[in-house]
């Protein structure tokens, strides 16, 4: 395994480091059990001192830390400081909000024959993280932020082509105050998983990543009887409807596709557009997604940048190109560049079908697949007509419409008459095979805390086990 910064712009490895040792990883863990320990002690106000004193550092070192991202996995230097402006936003979103989310809780008394009961929400213990690179910074946060605002800690294994932006994260909550191992990165292999997530120690899982990665997480805790949110992939659904401003439309969708240089779980890839409006949408979002700049994202002028890894661009091109041996129709980009560097340009494909891997598989880059269909019925089911679930897109100026995809669509989130994304104050997550639980908001935090049933009686003779017993 290699763990190495390598410029997706010329391909460049331009730093190394070597995996931790076996003693190394267990100093980590046992550093991180010793921090949970302290930490839960903590009250609320002093772990939201700490969390807006992260925000601040992010804030005042964005530019830098923007720089490291960019050079690491690709994103333009416009998206990576965006990025790093959102984790100080929810950073200090948790800190507001902890009191809030994380109060008792009360129940009906009464009914369950008690003088009191309430449910109380506690943390679980060190949780592991096992991060991807395509949000370097804010996949991690969207975690941290809530988990050790609740008194938890974390151990996070980043991806291994983003090392440098892992130690900073570490860094960032140790200079804003968080006790030493509160927060820490482990420099290993995705062959340290296994044995990390089995250690007593570590009491919770949360993995962002690839199907296959989920279900080799879900299995080993599973068998661990430990808890876990997988975020998986996503092929998510952009409908377009008659009655939708079709300009509009096009120009959002081509943000959509080609955010994050196309590498996005919830970005839209599939784009579903009904017969009375497909020519219009075809032609204006072509003619967007063509005009793209693709080039070195740390130029101002830049679009869309490189894809993170060789790996990935090969793949993306391998699936354009056997959409096209089989039928398929390109309405711009589709030819992998020559040249240093790991680009492909935003592409349109249609005249897709079953027999083609574009059909059932993510494409993680730039390409977006286009369909046509007759009506509300045929959308919602090519729409549905996937194993993945993250989030999707309609839209319908129609009010009954947009009921209807609100309840139809079989995604974790639908966004109508906007572009899916992710907020600190909105759950986030998937259903099917893009993986279960929720990161952010208020159940975000809930995910790794011990919801605790307290039940407190009068404590006289007269006060019985209550009318039903397990």
């Amino acid at each position: 395994m290699t763990i190495a910064t390598t410029n997706p712009v010329t391909g460049q490895v331009l730093k190394t480091y070597e995996p931790m040792s076996d003693e190394q990883l267990d100093g980590a863990i046992e550093r991180t059990d010793l921090a949970y320990q302290q930490l839960r002690g903590t009250s609320l106000d002093q772990r939201g001192r700490w969390l807006n004193a992260a925000a601040d550092l992010l804030e005042a070192e964005r530019d830098e830390i923007a720089r490291l991202m960019t050079t690491e996995m690709g994103k333009t230097f416009a998206a990576a400081k965006a990025e790093v402006t959102k984790c100080a936003a929810a950073c200090r979103f948790y800190a507001a909000h902890a009191a809030e989310f994380l109060a008792d809780t009360p129940t009906d008394a009464k009914a369950v024959s008690a003088t009191r009961a309430y449910v109380r929400y506690q943390p679980v213990g060190p949780v592991l993280a096992v991060m991807p690179w395509n949000f370097p910074l804010w996949q991690v946060m969207r975690f941290a932020a809530p988990a050790l605002m609740a008194g938890n800690t974390g151990l996070l294994k980043h991806a291994s082509n983003v090392p440098q932006t892992a130690l900073l994260l570490e860094d960032v909550f140790r200079r804003a105050g968080f006790p030493e191992g509160a927060f820490t990165t482990v420099l290993v292999g995705s062959d340290a998983v296994e044995k990390i997530l089995r250690d007593p120690r570590v009491r919770a899982a949360t993995l962002t990543g690839s199907e296959v990665a989920g279900r080799s997480i879900g299995q080993i805790a599973g068998r661990e009887l430990k808890k876990t949110v997988l975020e998986l992939g996503g092929s998510d659904p952009f409908v377009v409807m008659p009655s939708a401003d079709v300009e509009l439309a096009a120009e959002v969708a081509t943000t959509a596709r080609c955010q994050n240089n196309g590498q996005s779980c919830i970005a839209a890839k599939r784009f579903i557009v009904h017969t009375d409006v497909y020519e219009a949408f075809a032609e204006a979002f072509a003619h967007r997604m063509s005009a793209l700049r693709v080039g070195d994202p740390m130029d101002d002028d830049t679009d869309v940048g490189p894809l993170a890894t060789e790996r990935g661009r090969d793949e993306v091109d391998a699936q354009v190109r056997d959409a096209v041996d089989k039928g398929a129709t390109v309405l711009c980009g589709g030819e992998k560049p020559a040249g240093e560097g790991w680009f492909y340009p935003p592409t349109v494909v249609t005249d897709l079908d079953p027999g083609m891997r574009m059909w059932a598989e993510e494409v993680f880059g730039p390409v977006a697949g286009l369909y046509r269909v007759s009506s509300y019925d045929e959308a919602v089911e090519l729409a549905n007509g996937t194993a993945f679930g993250l989030g999707s897109n309609a839209w319908t100026r129609d009010p009954q419409e947009q009921e209807r995809f609100a309840t139809d669509l079989e995604a974790g989130a639908v966004f109508i008459n906007g572009m899916t994304t992710s907020y600190p104050e909105l759950p986030f997550g998937g259903v099917k095979n893009s993986g279960y639980g929720r990161e952010l908001s208020a159940q975000g935090m809930h995910e790794f805390c011990n919801v605790k049933t307290v039940w407190v009686g009068e404590g006289t003779a007269t006060a019985g086990a209550g009318a039903h017993a397990e």
